[in-house]
């Protein structure tokens, strides 16, 4: 299968690409700008239960836009079809009922379908963007108005996509850190609501701070 090579920013679910390709990739430039004693924003996104929510239709609508035949689309379709669940309480079996959204991500096929589904999540992208698997990530050098807008702009362009993919980003979660020592701190938005700043992050497993040290 192949994708456009706006996959590239994914470091989820692929080979050689791990938390480390992923963290160097999205802050080996915010790291210069501070060097520059230059003001960089990195603004941490979340989607609500990504994996959980993705559509079928337009899961195989974007099978079908990447190329595949029908034959190979049908395949997919069709294990797609194969998912059910149930609820079980103390014994008790609830009737089974057909899945409409949702792939798994401890199965072979699912992390596959998950990337080719937040593939195109890079089109609406002016920033360094790094994603890894659902956690999505923009970086900035935004010491001059020009900058803190392509934030912005990146940021109602990831609306939209939520929007268009019937997804949401957890507001509660998405928050943005001001790094590098001359920071005006500009204020962005995403659904009309305010993000939250902080003073750090956990990103991958390492505790990320304004100045930009990792622990």
């Amino acid at each position: 299968m192949t994708v456009n090579s706006a996959v590239s920013n994914q470091h989820g679910f692929k080979k050689v690409r791990l938390c480390m390709t992923n963290l160097i990739a999205l802050y080996n430039e915010m790291a210069s700008s501070v060097d520059e004693r230059r003001g960089a924003d990195v603004v941490y996104l979340d989607i609500v239960e990504a994996s959980d929510t993705l559509s079928y239709n337009i899961l195989v609508d974007k099978l079908m836009k990447y190329g595949l035949d029908k034959w190979t689309v049908r395949q997919f379709e069709n294990w797609l079809s194969c998912q059910a669940q149930r609820v079980v309480i103390s014994g008790t079996k609830h009737s089974w009922e057909p899945l409409t959204t949702g792939v798994h991500q401890w199965s072979v096929l699912g992390p596959v379908l998950f990337n080719v589904f937040i593939n195109n999540l890079d089109d609406v992208a002016e920033c360094a963007l790094g994603k890894f698997a659902d956690d999505t990530n923009l970086g900035e050098v935004a010491d001059a108005p020009e900058g803190s807008s392509a934030i912005q702009r990146d940021l109602d362009g990831q609306e939209e996509w939520a929007d268009s993919n019937f997804m949401k980003f957890d507001k509660g979660k998405c928050k943005c850190l001001y790094v590098g020592r001359n920071n005006p701190i500009y204020h962005y938005t995403i659904e009309a609501n305010w993000l939250e700043s902080s003073f750090a992050e956990k990103d991958l497993g390492l505790l990320v701070v304004t100045k930009l040290n990792m622990s």
